[in-house]
């Protein structure tokens, strides 16, 4: 359906199809994300990793983890490059392949006592070309969603990149667990474990198919009829934008909470080396069930945020799951099953998603169109990389014999989340800006009553629908 609406990008806006092209793409990127992080807390440090040091063994798996992490920002560069060059449909197409192949190649690996160093090595390689391809997933999807979505309902639409990523992770751990669960421990501890890996071809034909579906964004269409596609996107931005930049590096911060739930959680509720003594297959109930209920509140906030605004959402979200996870990690600490399950519900399944479902409207919407993937990637992916640094820190300087664990990791992690609030605080609002306008320090936004008539017109006549 054409839009008419002055301020916003002529052409066809496919807004379900766009979204729901996200949102599958993101889920099954996501699903090879997340079983590394899963198989690097729970399998990684017994196969892959010399015996005998089970705190080296684990501080060198979560290390694996953390540097895919570190290949992000070479990856947001070129693949911010190419969506911002090339089209976001064709950056997202890249992503689906890289990730999906380096995910197969995984689970067909051999083990250090097969190998030797040579595991490590061949896992790490593997690992930096997972954080190459995720690098432009959520930059490129956001992006793609928001510049299909109506006025008045980025938000809305641009939290399902979101909602696809929780999903993923259930997806993984609904793989991973009836495997924990059922198989005898050796068996699954030597192939059981490369099953959920191998199924990640899948992804490559699912996502390909997906993907070529959508059409590319009426805003980067006019870019390109206008002749202002930018020849290096990256130094424009930074040029333009870089405090917003900032902001946004300093906001992804907030990656610590799902640091804290899913990576060094795992490892401290389930690593012999810690005494906890929690059952894998019992502990990977917990962030599954956050997960299902992040996946139902996200859609409720990004509609929150296109009524109130994306700061207040965020900053509340930031400053409350830091608080939280005090309560999360002393639950694990006193082997409080029903306690971890319900502090998990509340701080990753609702608290978190002030932020998790408003930041891929809000980082987007700092930013124009010319600049929009590369200005979003690099900036996101270089805070998710200090974040990704702290499972082996927290390991470090909390390792197994440590004393008083939750609040040394609590005290961190509520101070991050505290840097992430300020940064938000400090941006400026943009719900209220016309899509021409995103990326203007100086737009003027339209004025609340008339932006809500403008809601709506657009509920009115179903322009949500996308056809």
């Amino acid at each position: 359906m054409a839009h008419t609406s002055e301020g916003e990008p002529q052409g066809r806006h496919q807004s379900k199809k766009a979204t729901a092209s996200g949102w599958i793409g993101s889920a099954l990127e996501y699903y090879d994300f997340f079983i590394y992080a899963t198989a690097a807390s729970l399998i990684f440090p017994q196969i892959f990793f010399p015996k005998g040091d089970p705190k080296t063994a684990i501080i060198a798996s979560l290390a694996t983890y953390g540097v895919g992490y570190v290949a992000r920002p070479i990856g947001a560069f070129f693949l911010g490059h190419w969506g911002d060059t090339q089209g976001r449909k064709k950056v997202l197409i890249i992503c689906m392949f890289l990730m999906g192949f380096s995910t197969v190649a995984v689970g067909l690996l051999p083990t250090y006592d097969q190998v030797g160093l040579w595991a490590p090595a061949l896992l790490v390689i593997l690992r930096l070309i997972q954080g190459f391809a995720v690098a432009g997933e959520i930059s490129g999807a956001s992006s793609m969603i928001l510049e299909h979505a109506p006025f008045g309902r980025r938000g809305f639409f641009a939290s399902f990149t979101l909602q696809g990523v929780q999903a993923g992770q259930i997806l993984a751990a609904a793989v991973f667990l009836p495997l924990a669960h059922y198989m005898p421990t050796d068996a699954f501890n030597s192939w059981g474990w490369r099953i959920p890996f191998i199924m990640s071809f899948l992804v490559i034909v699912a996502g390909y198919i997906i993907r070529r579906e959508v059409d590319e964004t009426p805003a980067f269409a006019e870019e390109g009829a206008h002749g202002t596609v930018p020849k290096a996107p990256m130094v424009q931005a930074i040029t333009e934008s870089w405090r917003d930049m900032l902001r946004v590096m300093c906001c992804s911060l907030m990656n610590v909470i799902p640091v804290v739930t899913t990576i060094f959680g795992a490892a401290y509720a389930v690593q012999p080396g810690y005494g906890i003594g929690f059952e894998k297959d019992v502990y990977l109930w917990i962030p599954v069930m956050g997960n299902i209920v992040a996946v139902l509140v996200i859609p409720f906030v990004g509609n929150l945020s296109d009524k109130i605004g994306r700061r207040i959402p965020i900053m509340v979200g930031a400053v409350g799951s830091g608080l939280l996870s005090f309560g999360y990690l002393y639950a694990i600490s006193i082997h409080n099953v029903p306690m971890a399950i319900a502090m998990s519900l509340l701080m990753w399944g609702v608290v978190y998603q002030g932020y998790n479902a408003v930041f891929p409207s809000f980082y987007p919407e700092m930013f124009p169109t010319r600049t929009r993937v590369s200005a979003m990637a690099i900036s996101q992916n270089l805070g998710t990389l200090v974040t990704a640094l702290l499972p082996a820190l927290f390991a470090a300087v909390a390792p197994p014999g440590a004393v008083d664990i939750p609040m040394t990791i609590g005290a961190i992690t509520l101070g991050v989340t505290i840097i992430a609030a300020i940064s938000a605080w400090t941006a400026r609002e943009t719900y209220r800006v016309h899509m021409v306008d995103l990326g203007n320090p100086n737009a003027e936004p339209v004025p609340k009553r008339a932006y809500d008539a403008a809601r709506e017109r657009i509920f009115a006549k179903g322009q949500e629908a996308g056809v």
